[in-house]
């Protein structure tokens, strides 16, 4: 599964406004496995959706 960077790091309260992981999903994204990674972009997606809505996201 492809990392989900998309080269836009700027962090509000832990949380990447480009991804939506925060530092230490970020940090420990390459050990984890298949489940997990799905896991952790399904609650980045969920902060980016909630960033949205309130005007936050960048890019």
């Amino acid at each position: 599964m492809k990392d989900p960077c998309i080269k836009l790091c700027k962090f509000e309260r832990d949380i990447c406004l480009g991804c939506g992981r925060s530092k230490a999903e970020i940090k420990g994204w390459k050990k984890l496995y298949k489940p997990d990674r799905r896991a952790v972009l399904a609650e980045a997606n969920m902060r980016l959706l909630s960033l949205a809505t309130i005007g936050r996201r960048k890019g």
